[in-house]
């Protein structure tokens, strides 16, 4: 009798302390103790998105210190091409170093949607869900949630795979037919890693910036979007000619009529802050920023930019991925 009080007991104890063996009945509290004990962490791994038969990856290094300060370095495995977004002092940046130059936003990225690789936003979206399930498997387990992607309405759910000690290993972000559109490959996690003073400080990633000239003075091929809206139809190519560079004006007219230029892009000397007013947005092979009404972006040495008065966010973001040149298969 005394023994069986004694085993209670320190079950009992067991519990309580939250030590309990993960089941489907406590392994999301356990991933979001284990999220919430971490003052830092580094994550290393592989993103990969796919657009009808294209698959665009990236390597991925996501570090994080407490008091909301983020560094995200993204490279497309195709080319090399790097861009890195920082949230330092509550302002947001997308730097990219091939051009010598960042757009800074006014935002409240990364909690303003739904991000793959960022474990507090994750952590966000399974508690907002009320709705979500946790089904067990020989691996380990899969949390199933919803998701807050604005400018993308086709993700609508992701499932996040847990190993059995409540270690995440993978996130798969779906659209509502359940075909995966974005996955996020969590090889490494560091949750204690050591960052220089001055790591989530613009000016030091400025400071380390080796700029090579990769872009040319003209557009040898225009780049036509593959996705024009219904009633819509180009009526109008114009090539004019700029200081160190061309520029090419698509007009396209009809039910949603839009303006689309693609000129080459130019490499800044110094290195320049462009203040944008408007979101941080994921395109197949890069980053834009998206307003209301517009969409800016660079790829393969050429800067885009849409802009319609009658069509909303993810149309423009459709356009803009059916421009992409580059897919990835690697």
């Amino acid at each position: 009798m005394k023994r069986k009080l004694v085993l209670s007991f320190l079950l009992t104890i067991f519990l309580l302390c939250g030590c309990s063996i993960n089941n489907k009945n406590n392994i999301v509290d356990s991933f979001k103790h284990k999220v919430n004990l971490m003052d830092a962490y580094k994550i290393n791994g592989v993103l990969s998105i796919t657009n009808n038969e294209d698959t665009f990856n990236y390597d991925v290094e996501v570090s994080y210190k407490e008091k909301d300060n983020y560094r995200v370095s993204l490279i497309n495995k195709s080319n090399g091409h790097e861009q890195i977004i920082l949230k330092s002092d509550n302002e947001v940046y997308v730097i990219t170093p091939a051009l010598n130059k960042s757009f800074k936003f006014q935002s409240n990225w990364p909690m303003n949607n739904s991000q793959i690789y960022i474990l507090e936003s994750l952590l966000n979206d399974i508690d907002t869900d009320k709705e979500k399930e946790v089904f067990e498997n020989d691996e380990g387990f899969i949390v199933k949630t919803k998701v807050n992607y604005p400018n993308n309405n086709g993700l609508v759910k992701q499932k996040i795979f847990l190993d059995k000690n409540a270690n995440i290993e993978k996130v798969e972000v779906l659209n509502d037919s359940g075909v995966v559109l974005m996955t996020m490959e969590f090889n490494k996690i560091d949750d204690k890693p050591v960052f220089n003073d001055d790591y989530f400080k613009l000016e030091s990633i400025i400071s380390n910036i080796e700029v090579e000239d990769s872009t040319s003075n003209s557009i040898n091929d225009v780049i036509y979007p593959l996705y024009i809206p219904t009633g819509t139809v180009l009526s109008n190519e114009e090539k004019v000619s700029k200081e160190n560079g061309e520029r090419i004006i698509l007009t396209f007219d009809g039910e949603k009529p839009f303006l689309l230029v693609e000129e080459t892009a130019n490499v800044e000397k110094d290195f320049s802050i462009v203040p944008i007013f408007g979101e941080p947005s994921f395109l197949n092979d890069t980053i834009g920023a998206i307003t209301d009404n517009s969409l800016s972006w660079s790829s393969g040495g050429i800067d885009y930019y849409i802009v319609s008065d009658v069509m909303g966010k993810n149309e423009l973001i459709e356009i803009a991925n059916s421009i992409t040149t580059i897919p990835i298969m690697k």
